[in-house]
């Protein structure tokens, strides 16, 4: 499919899901799209991470996080770590991140999340089916498993915050639960199931998605950096590395914790992190990992165990450690040794894969998607956090409306970048 000549022209800069999502829903449309990544399709975070869809859950940012992280934080083993270092926008994101740790904001933010959850389902059961995308999708939702009765109360909390927007999740005991899911421990003191939930290989889904969109006529480039933005009160276009310019009507950025470079040209200050996620691949059988029936989010260690081709991911932590890949052998470890505590048959004998992965991660615990207020002709979607694979379409359907039709929907505007300055908490 071959767009009109006369179509808008949209250049993308990032391959991830975001990125390759938002070259699909605007070639849907006809429009000329041309995107752009630094180096290979889906190979940041969209790569690794847990490949869970998990529509309907409250921001990180509550009431009691940030005392919890303080004693986690300098504990290279825990589920957050962050390196020790002197690092003034780091201190920043915390004291901006800690502001927002009040239940008004929960409720803001589970007022604008609830609705895209529920969307993101939708779209992944239409995309899946109409694209006949073959990703290893799961409709079978989640296990929260808690080995404490604090966990347990945490996690039944959630629950209670979540089934007041319309999502069912079911409370089991520890009996309820082993005989749903047989691999557990006996110890487990119970946990809650979310129905409204999917799993699928991550990778597989950014790249079936990819070459849908190159159907529809996009133009997907990889090995192409951009080092500036065409224009400054009016984005027009971008440059390349190799000094190529692309002119355009509009350009998406949708490059992670690596968006910030291109933006302050723009006088932009984007309260984004890079958070540091890894994964440890285990085959299924003697010698490795358990046949789980059902993904599990791990409570106390915040490890994500998803079923996928043949084996189990691992997945999880929190890093705050700087823009780098630099892989820490005992966060590795930490996956699979928390996660030895809920399966007894756990073993590492064989690995098939480690991986390490960069999150954008907004301090207010939302996605930042939408245009630069005085800034025409440039959209920003990026700060998903965790969220990245399961917002990847919607976000998509979101560039799209603002691009195309000039808006969104009301609640969805306060996803836009510069929402702080404006007041909005």
């Amino acid at each position: 499919m071959t767009p009109s000549s006369s179509a808008p022209r949209v250049v993308i800069v990032g391959g991830g899901v975001i990125g390759v999502s938002c070259a699909w829903f605007l070639a849907r449309e006809g429009v000329r799209v041309t995107l752009l990544e630094r180096g290979r399709l889906s190979r940041e975070a969209s790569f690794g991470n847990a490949g869970t869809v998990s529509a309907g859950h409250p921001p990180l940012n509550r009431p009691g996080r940030v005392g919890k992280a303080l004693r986690q934080m300098l504990d290279s083993t825990s589920p957050l770590y962050v390196k020790p270092r002197f690092d003034p926008a780091l201190a920043a994101w915390f004291a901006e991140f800690a502001a927002h740790c009040t239940w008004s904001h929960v409720s803001h933010c589970m007022d604008v999340m609830a609705p895209l959850g529920k969307e993101a389902l939708e779209w992944f059961d239409r995309l899946v089916s109409e694209e006949d995308l073959e990703c290893g999708y799961r409709r079978e939702g989640y296990f929260d498993v808690c080995l404490t009765h604090e966990g347990l109360a945490d996690a039944r909390h959630e629950a209670d915050i979540i089934r007041g927007h319309g999502y069912h999740p079911e409370t089991l005991d520890g009996d309820e639960l082993l005989r749903r899911e047989p691999a557990l421990t006996p110890d487990v003191v119970g946990g809650v199931y979310f129905p409204e939930a999917a799993t699928l290989d991550p990778y597989a889904f950014v790249m079936e998605m990819a070459e849908r969109a190159r159907r529809l006529g996009a133009d997907l480039r990889e090995g192409v950096s951009v080092t500036r933005l065409l224009g400054d009160d009016r984005v027009h276009g971008a440059v390349t590395a190799d000094g190529e310019r692309l002119e355009a009507d509009a350009v998406v950025v949708a490059t992670g914790p690596f968006s910030l470079d291109l933006l302050r040209r723009h006088g932009t200050r984007i309260a984004v992190q890079p958070g540091k996620g890894y994964h440890r691949d285990l085959p299924v059988g003697p010698g490795g990992a358990p046949p789980l029936r059902v993904a599990c989010v791990l409570n106390e260690s915040s490890v994500f165990c998803t079923p996928m081709a043949g084996g189990i991911r691992f997945a999880g932590t929190m890093e705050f450690s700087g823009l780098n890949h630099v892989m820490r052998p005992e966060r590795l470890e930490q996956l699979t040794v928390a996660a030895g505590r809920y399966f007894p048959t756990l073993a590492t004998d064989t690995i098939t894969s480690e991986w390490c992965g960069l999150r954008p991660v907004a301090a207010d615990g939302l996605p930042i998607v939408g245009p630069l207020e005085g800034v025409e002709g440039l959209v920003v979607a990026t700060g998903h956090g965790m969220l990245g694979l399961t917002l990847g379409p919607v976000t998509g359907r979101m560039v799209r409306d603002w691009i195309l039709s000039g808006g969104v929907p009301g609640p969805e505007r306060a996803l836009v970048p510069g929402r702080r300055q404006a007041g909005q908490k």
